[in-house]
């Protein structure tokens, strides 16, 4: 019998163990460590911040519902990996040893690189979390009570932009229906070299459309830029050109800020040769093993993938959740053949679908592959969008509770869509 051992219960991580138990059965133990008792579903975070959701409604604990499934659950964080070894130690004492590892951590969140930034600075809020949109509610409360300036948007480093319009689009809606959206100038202000570049180069017309949503919800904003800094309700930004060189200096008071943070490899993973790049993400090959390490795959926002090209400062590429359920698939029926004394050939599709919700609208993207040149590069937005993206919500909740490993709702979406090719 062997042991797979899966470290992180997000989307990727709870897919991962249904998945890999529904595929090898009662003959091998999958064994699911994560270090929260729930799982949140992190896409609901921005409604959290506005009061849409409530924490009741976009979680659930995990034990009851793996251990139906005969996956064996264990809550503590990961203290640290000896892979040659294969062995993992947690940090409330245990050891366990494995024959397959899996890593859907997630990332740590790097806002220590900015001084002054994130919620434990006090310098910026965050949505990034389920109790980080919770504290970010607080401070969207104060903002209502007494009307000032906001910023939103992402660091130097970011990878995961879709939230951060999100988010603006949503607070925007909020603080309209709340009657004070007239006593609160906004700013956009993002690590993008443009508007809708989204870590990705840009996707159909996402830089129009994005451009002129900003533009009718009367929210400026600020490109290539490099936060440096925060404090005292003031944010200092150095505007970069395409060459990189300082174009500009902003000092921007604020009263209420998000700004999505760098991502990097989590703790007990920095430095580990061979296993993660200097960023800490775990490289993987084309079957999401390490090449290292082959009985260590990984999937999700953990792993090492070079942005398409350079910018003028620093964009990493998103992992939308179609893409991670594609990496999830393929790490299943690897570890199968392996078990079955076959050389691993299953890759992930790596393309990417995103619904972005915008409080009364919403745009979707699809980027097939994700990394251009692409064969499918198409963005729209409407109505059906932010119905959509509700919807979702509810189909996912209600798969991480049944443990359905049927392919995902954006499959759904592309054959509404009328994209039925995904390779």
């Amino acid at each position: 019998m062997a042991t797979i051992i899966v470290v992180g219960a997000g989307l990727g991580g709870m897919s991962a163990a249904y998945e890999i138990k529904a595929e090898l059965g009662k003959e091998h133990e999958v064994v699911l460590v994560n270090d929260k008792p729930d799982f949140e579903f992190t896409p609901s975070n921005p409604w959290i911040a506005v009061t849409w959701r409530e924490r009741k409604d976009t979680s659930i604990p995990i034990e009851p519902y793996v251990s139906k499934k005969g996956i064996r659950f264990v809550c503590a964080g990961l203290e640290k990996l000896d892979p040659e070894a294969k062995k993992i130690q947690l940090m409330d004492g245990q050891s366990l040893h494995y024959d397959f590892l899996v890593l859907c951590t997630g990332p740590e969140l790097a806002f220590d690189e900015i001084p002054g930034a994130g919620p434990d600075a006090g310098g910026t809020v965050s949505v990034c979390t389920l109790s980080h949109a919770e504290h970010c509610r607080d401070s969207v409360n104060a903002l209502i009570e007494a009307p000032g300036p906001v910023i939103v948007g992402a660091m130097p480093g970011a990878s995961c932009f879709g939230p951060a319009y999100e988010y603006a689009f949503i607070l925007d809606k909020h603080l309209r229906d709340k009657k004070v959206r007239k006593s609160v100038p906004m700013t956009y202000v993002t690590s993008e070299p443009y508007i809708g570049h989204l870590g990705l180069n840009g996707v159909g017309d996402s830089k129009g459309m994005l451009e002129s949503e900003l533009r009718q919800r009367d929210i400026s904003w600020i490109c290539n830029a490099k936060v440096v800094g925060i404090a005292d309700g003031k944010m200092e930004v150095d505007e970069l050109d395409d060459d990189g060189n300082i174009k500009k200096h902003h000092t921007l008071p604020y009263k209420h800020s998000m700004m999505l943070p760098a991502f990097r490899g989590i703790k007990p993973l920095r430095g580990i040769e061979g296993l993660v790049n200097p960023r800490g993400f775990v490289v993987v090959d084309a079957q999401q093993r390490n090449p290292k390490y082959p009985s260590i795959y990984s999937a999700g926002v953990c792993i090492a993938i070079a942005p398409p090209k350079p910018t003028p400062v620093p964009t990493g590429v998103p992992k939308t959740g179609y893409m991670i359920e594609s990496m999830v698939r393929a790490i299943t029926a690897n570890i199968k053949q392996e078990l079955d004394g076959q050389v691993p050939t299953a890759k992930a599709t790596w393309n990417a679908i995103c619904l972005a919700d915008m409080g009364d609208t919403g745009a979707a993207f699809v980027a097939m592959p994700q990394i251009p040149p692409r064969n499918v590069a198409w963005f729209k937005k409407g109505k059906w969008v932010h119905l959509a993206k509700v919807a979702f919500e509810k189909y996912f909740l209600h798969k991480m509770q049944v443990g359905d490993t049927e392919p995902g709702y954006e499959r759904i979406v592309l054959k509404y869509l009328g994209i039925d090719k995904l390779e």
